[in-house]
């Protein structure tokens, strides 16, 4: 692959067209990433020449959400969730897992992607009241994992929801294979926010971090770091419980977490942690990651 000058730089996201002004000559591409409207903008490169960059992008998030998505009837996650078993899991499966397991033992078992069965009970209506049969099948710590299989405790009941993760996963990924292609100032949006090198007239990236009325509270520069942000009642289940779920229950407080670290994963599940754990534990939660920054806590 040639690689291409330093001023030729990509943006990944309807949300950050504001990053650097459009140009008629730009290449563009529109899609879905996750189930959400994802856009793609090559900046000064000619049709012919992101053609294969574009192809690579869709092919890689296709094959990515084949890996994590709930929705799809084949996915790894979907056939791991049905069956309780999952045979020869996808390497990004294992290390998103692995993670998972760090996330959790931080945030003393705040963060837990077992929660998918309750937080399916409560978005199709399920009593509070009606949810002991639930609760029982919850648990990470009984989720089982190595290199040739994923097993769940309560195969038809239990299940894995990576909503709180796989974005930041996947932005990573996405980052990666744009370095391949010989690119080196980018920024990827893909839910999460991966910034490299820098903009087209060499300052940092300028990133907005906001609240879900999309109020802008704190603005940040990055290079070579990625950002997200997670809010507890950033959208709402059917009796208006936030979407953040603890094996405790769902959020009752409005907060909103941004954090950034060297990889969007980890800024991605961090800051869903720090939203489903106390307000009082975030510093010391975020501090078993040593490269991370709380950016915004509110």
């Amino acid at each position: 692959m040639t690689a291409l000058s330093r001023r030729r730089f990509l943006i990944i996201s309807a949300a950050c067209a504001a990053a650097t002004p459009a140009a008629a000559s730009d290449a563009r591409w529109q899609g879905t990433a996750l189930g959400a409207a994802a856009s793609l903008r090559l900046v000064g490169l000619t049709d012919a020449e992101a053609a294969p960059i574009i192809g690579a992008v869709e092919t890689e998030v296709s094959r990515l959400e084949d890996i994590f998505s709930l929705y799809r009837p084949k996915s790894q996650l979907t056939r791991l969730n049905r069956d309780g078993v999952l045979t020869a899991p996808a390497p990004e499966l294992l290390n998103v897992l692995s993670l998972c397991s760090a996330l959790h033992q931080a945030s003393d078992g705040a963060f837990d992607p077992s929660i998918q069965p309750l937080w399916h009970a409560l978005a199709t209506g399920t009593r509070p009241e009606d949810l002991i049969e639930v609760y029982r099948v919850i648990g990470w710590e009984q989720v089982f994992f190595n290199a040739s299989t994923v097993r769940l405790p309560v195969p038809g009941q239990s299940a894995l929801t990576l909503n709180g993760i796989a974005q930041g996963a996947i932005t990573d990924r996405i980052a990666a294979l744009l370095r391949g292609f010989g690119l080196r100032d980018i920024l990827v949006d893909m839910g999460e926010v991966a910034a490299l090198g820098a903009r087209g007239d060499g300052s940092s990236w300028k990133v907005g971090l906001a609240v879900p009325d999309q109020t802008v509270l704190k603005r940040i520069e990055l290079r070579d770091r990625a950002v997200a942000t997670s809010s507890s009642l950033g959208s709402q289940l059917s009796q208006g419980f936030g979407h953040i779920i603890t094996p405790d229950g769902p959020a009752t407080r409005d907060r909103t977490v941004s954090v950034s670290a060297p990889e969007a994963a980890i800024a991605d599940g961090l800051s869903t942690a720090l939203c489903a754990a106390s307000a009082d534990k975030a510093g010391e939660i975020a501090g078993r990651f040593p490269e991370a920054r709380v950016e915004m806590n509110v």
